[in-house]
């Protein structure tokens, strides 16, 4: 079963779940943002009226605010013939949105394209280039709908499985100890609990705020544990106890000797 979900695995999403695309690995099981609970919920079909082959059409993105239609038309027609290109514009502004799609004549020019543009700089910036997913990908969600793929860690909302960021392969851990593989819980770690106990009793920056006082130092000292050397200090200790012992005995044998005369 092991070796079947080993040989199963795929850096690739090949079909779009986002509750996957939102874990590294392709593994959680709970969504850990609110654009995933949003792309769970959400029923998104794809727009009927996009024409042209989704083999042959090319998804451009990151591209500069400067590139235009012609720029990026001579860019791309590089790796082919063009049947068209579309660069998506803001519908208020007349601004570029930083992506677009380019479709080929040829399957063939968009494969090589997929292949040689990405990252490749075009008017000074570096673009990613991909094959467009809405009408590839089964169950694709954009990323307006909380889905999609790529992201920026600032914003939180990282999405795995494209190509931009691709799974990691999960580490499978085995609780058999004679694999040589053990999941430690460091919580309930005994160290841990030690480590909790000292904070309770304010030996590292305790509860009471404060770190390790002069206080305790003193309370350290009257138990006798002078920076660790408590045998030593045990010893010193015994030695002197002796002494004394050996002390009043010799006075009483004198005191006694003194009555006998």
């Amino acid at each position: 079963m092991l070796k079947m979900a080993e040989d199963l695995w795929s850096p690739i999403a090949h079909v779009y779940d986002p509750l996957m695309a939102g874990s590294i690995d392709g593994t959680d099981d709970v969504a850990h943002d609110h654009g995933i609970v949003r792309a769970l919920s959400c029923k998104y079909k794809t727009n009927k009226q996009v024409a042209g082959d989704p083999s042959r059409t090319i998804f451009a993105s990151r591209l500069n605010p400067k590139t235009d239609e012609n720029s990026l038309r001579k860019c791309f027609s590089e790796y082919g013939q063009i049947k068209q290109l579309r660069l998506v514009r803001d519908i208020v502004t007349g601004f570029t949105r930083g992506y677009g799609f380019i479709e080929y004549e040829e399957e063939y020019s968009a494969r090589k394209a997929f292949v040689q543009a990405n990252k490749s700089l075009l008017d000074g910036s570096e673009i990613f280039v991909d094959f467009e997913r809405e009408r590839i990908l089964k169950n694709w969600v954009p990323r307006r709908l909380g889905g999609g793929f790529g992201g920026n860690k600032e914003s939180g909302q990282l999405r795995f499985g494209g190509r931009d960021r691709p799974f990691k392969k999960p580490i499978i851990v085995n609780s058999d100890s004679n694999s040589g593989y053990k999941k430690w819980d460091y919580k309930d770690s005994s160290h841990q609990k030690n480590r909790d106990f000292q904070h309770k009793d304010g030996r590292f920056g305790s509860e009471r705020g404060g770190n390790y006082s002069r206080s305790d130092s003193r309370e350290f000292r009257d138990r006798g544990d002078r920076g660790g050397n408590s045998e030593r200090s045990y010893r010193s200790r015994e030695r002197g106890r002796e002494s004394l012992e050996s002390k009043y005995r010799d006075r009483g044998y004198r005191n006694e000797e003194r009555r006998n005369r």
